[in-house]
């Protein structure tokens, strides 16, 4: 059995940077093992512990799909100590992967359902995981209507900008991207994540709805989901807390009896509603 305190070697294969303030990049990481690669067989929504010897570990949410072959991706902020020696670090460098952790999404309760994505910020990683997984050849058929609402303060903040260009040029898929506030040369969407979801207004019927994004979004975005006929067990949101271990036994993500790394990071809003408000 492997530990699952011992980090797998990976060598950083590619850095994209995806934002004007360039304090977030993309890592494409490969493992120096085939076999570790063979067994870190993850779901769309789960996260691993990054290593940066000398530095420590920190949890970050997958951001490539299952469906990626030879590599997996890690979008990552610059906060930190691990996450500032991470953005330091440059291609060939070698650092260390344990996981894949948590529950991920649930993508069989999704089959045959419309789908609606929505995320703000930084926030969107493991819902680039998401809409990737579901708009591939292999997959698209096994789901309905795909919504993807994405806002971010301006658009030198919107990541994954190559993503955001082949997803608008296809028709399964309704993109709605959005910015605050309205700037030159702009001509999308303008406004807060909560407002275009009401403007854009996606139909609760036979749908799911996906959410990721800053606090202050999800708070003011979860009544207009309700208002428009969203069921709280079919509502499902990824939390981030303080995760350390990743495998539920250091206790500092803990909310009540459950634990973010291991019963979550995904949760339903009924769950949620259920649970001491410490998220």
């Amino acid at each position: 059995m492997n530990n699952p305190y011992i980090p797998n070697p990976t060598v950083i294969r590619r850095i994209t940077t995806e934002n004007d303030a360039n304090d977030i990049k993309t890592f494409e990481l490969v493992f120096t093992d085939p076999e570790a690669l063979k067994n870190f067989r993850y779901r769309c929504g789960q996260f691993a512990e990054i290593s940066v010897f000398g530095a420590g570990e920190c949890p970050i949410g997958i951001a490539s799909s299952p469906t990626d072959q030879g590599y997996i991706q890690f979008t990552v902020k610059k906060v930190g100590v691990v996450t500032t020696a991470l953005h330091n670090s440059e291609e060939g460098t070698i650092i260390g992967v344990r996981g894949p952790f948590g529950n991920g999404f649930p993508l069989e309760a999704m089959e045959g359902r419309n789908v609606v994505i929505i995320g703000g910020g930084f926030a969107f990683t493991t819902l680039r995981s998401l809409t990737n997984f579901i708009l591939h050849k292999t997959n698209r058929d096994r789901f309905k209507d795909l919504t993807v609402i994405y806002g971010a303060r301006n658009p030198g903040e919107l990541i994954y900008k190559y993503d955001l260009k082949t997803w608008g040029q296809r028709d399964d898929i309704d993109l709605n991207v959005t910015i605050d506030q309205a700037v030159p040369g702009w001509t999308g969407l303008v406004g807060f994540v909560p407002a275009v979801v009401k403007e854009v207004a996606p139909s609760s019927d036979n749908a799911i709805a996906i959410i990721c994004g800053p606090p202050i979004m999800i708070k003011f975005t979860m009544p207009v989901v309700s208002e428009l006929g969203f069921s709280p067990d079919e509502t499902f949101l990824s939390l981030e807390m303080r995760m350390k271990c990743g495998i539920g036994k250091c206790g500092r993500c803990n909310i009540g009896n459950k634990f973010v790394c291991k019963d979550g990071p995904v949760f339903t809003f009924k769950e949620l509603q259920m649970m001491p408000k410490e998220h």
